[in-house]
């Protein structure tokens, strides 16, 4: 979507303080100061779309702020396909995170223009928006990203990550002024995510431009996505990890079946690739990596769930699977 200049208030920028968390990994709640019992009069609730373009930390800020790993991280680009909502609950007000594939030109696949209209469908339909940047960065793909929510209406907040990485800090000044400049939002909040610095000043923020609501979800919740979608994301995470640049994007991982017998969690997974040279590389000389990536995966969900899990993994191939529709949709991808 590009449209004209948003008429959004004059910024706000807030210089990062004290190092605050978000919420315990076991509950949605956390200290928030005093507020309105939630779903009382005065509360607030609504949805906010964290966009930005690949790799400036909005998964690991949806982490951070839930206070619990609800999506993956990696260092490679568009590692988040699907729209995943994470809830942040607090006395007076309650953000649902919407985090969105990354935006970016390259729409040669029907992959690449599937998350683009998620990320784009999410900001248009949000409460607010939180645009994300990388401290002292702003690349043509930042502007390319601009100029898509720009002209939103919903208030729209500039969120600058990783401002951990700046050094000194006097270095940051200079960049809040020029992004002061450059980008007319509601406020301008630096964070770094990855140390969970300044993000209950972000929390406040953004919970006091949402609309007067109850809660949309239960204060126990954290996310919509259900353990099967967990379990077959993880192991996705593990194979990016471990294939690093051997393998292009065309990969997915599909649960077959999920079930609980005698206390322990029964996964039976297909990994999915493009071409049968591919499948080769997956499983590994002597089925080493296969098995490498089965075992990191099954520690993470042993440890998530704290439950014994058993899980088995299969490589199949589906030509250009990434470049079918119908193919995404079997896969789940047909939300939009």
């Amino acid at each position: 979507m590009v449209a004209g200049r948003a008429d959004h208030e004059p910024a706000e920028t807030l210089v990062s303080g004290p190092a605050t968390g978000g919420a315990a990994p076991d509950s949605a709640a956390g200290a928030a100061g005093s507020g309105s019992t939630a779903g009382g009069p005065g509360f607030r609730a609504g949805h906010v779309a964290i966009v930005g373009r690949p790799n400036v930390g909005k998964s690991t800020l949806v982490n951070a702020l839930v206070g619990r790993k609800i999506t993956i991280v990696t260092a490679k680009p568009q590692t988040t396909r699907h729209r995943i909502l994470g809830v942040v609950t607090r006395p007076e007000a309650q953000l649902v995170l919407v985090d969105t594939p990354g935006l970016h030109e390259s729409t040669r696949r029907v992959m690449n223009q599937y998350m683009n209209r998620v990320a784009i469908s999410s900001s248009q339909d949000a409460d607010v928006v939180l645009f994300v940047i990388e401290a002292m960065q702003f690349t043509e793909e930042d502007l390319w990203v601009w100029e898509r929510v720009r002209g939103l209406k919903q208030p729209l907040f500039l969120v600058i990550n990783k401002v951990d990485r700046v050094f000194p800090k006097e270095k940051l000044l200079p960049f809040l002024e020029e992004m002061t400049e450059r980008i007319p939002a509601s406020g301008i909040v630096p964070v770094s995510a990855l140390e969970s610095d300044n993000l209950e000043r972000l929390v406040s923020l953004v919970g006091s431009r949402l609309p007067l609501s109850p809660p949309l979800f239960a204060g126990d919740v954290l996310t919509d996505r259900d353990e099967p979608f967990h379990a077959a994301e993880v192991v996705r995470e593990k194979l990016t990890l471990k294939l690093r640049e051997e393998l292009p994007y065309g990969i997915n991982v599909q649960i077959e079946r999920f079930a609980d017998e005698d206390n322990r969690i029964m996964i039976n997974a297909v990994i999915w690739v493009e071409r049968a040279g591919q499948k080769a590389i997956v499983i590994g000389q002597g089925g080493e990596r296969l098995k490498e990536i089965g075992r990191m995966a099954r520690i993470e969900l042993n440890d998530l769930w704290q439950r014994s899990v058993h899980l088995e993994l299969w490589v199949k191939v589906k030509e250009n699977w990434a470049d079918s529709e119908m193919a995404l949709r079997q896969f789940g991808y047909d939300s939009l």
